[in-house]
């Protein structure tokens, strides 16, 4: 079948404002938003910009505006968009680097400012760091985010407030404070409780929507407010 692809493309190096164009692309139902792009760009194209890596939902790369949504290129099929018609155009929130490729350095900033790692001064044990099946089910579902970005970029919080940390890097947070192996759960609960932090989130659920990974990050946001009501 032949589909009319809708692209927003801006190149800043050429282009005053961005502007939508418009591809006919020849695919199937159950092929990929990915592929259909990855068509247009070896095909049609060649200067069209688009991030990808892993192509199976796993690092989290292309996540892009797909029909009004914010979804994974690789993991979303023609046939689920319930239109002949695919529109195409990067996370909103951002700016713009080139086409589908946004400015991720703000991002990447807050994700660091809740320190995502464990933070344990112990010595090592000789394998790993043990925790009971219960401990580990309190953090298992936040390991599931692939830092695509597509829930930050889907907050009010974050469209309207530059310095907010965002869903991203509060579940990162609750990742971490959470982790019964770690030692610094106070140290991030007061990063976090600053006036960028869990206080901004006004439970819109967007981030929930947003999520190719199905977390239900409000949850955890609001399980790190209840935490921080104890310091």
């Amino acid at each position: 079948m032949e589909y009319p692809v809708v692209i927003l493309r801006f190149d800043p190096e050429k282009d005053a404002h961005p502007h939508y164009q418009e591809f006919i692309v020849d695919t199937a139902p159950h092929e990929r938003v990915l592929d259909v792009l990855l068509k247009i760009k070896s095909e049609q194209d060649s200067t069209l910009g688009l991030r990808k890596s892993c192509g199976h939902g796993v690092c989290g790369s292309d996540a892009m505006l797909i029909n009004g949504e914010n979804r994974l290129a690789c993991s979303t099929l023609v046939r689920d968009l319930k239109s002949n018609r695919i529109k195409v155009e990067p996370l909103p929130g951002a700016s713009i680097v080139k086409d589908l490729i946004i400015d991720t350095d703000a991002f990447w900033t807050k994700y660091q400012e809740v320190m995502p790692y464990l933070v344990n001064d112990e010595a090592p044990p000789d394998r790993e760091r043990l925790q009971r099946p219960e401990e580990h089910e309190m953090i298992e579902e936040s390991t599931r985010c692939i830092l695509c970005g597509a829930c930050s970029h889907a907050c009010p919080t974050s469209w309207a407030n530059d310095s907010y940390l965002g869903p991203a890097a509060l579940l990162k947070a609750y990742r971490f404070i959470f982790d019964s192996r770690d030692h610094a759960d106070q140290e991030r609960l007061r990063k976090v409780t600053s006036d960028h932090g869990i206080w901004k989130c006004y439970t819109a659920y967007n981030c929930v929507e947003a999520c190719p990974k199905d977390i239900d990050i409000t949850w955890h946001i609001t399980r790190l407010k209840k935490a921080s009501l104890g310091l």
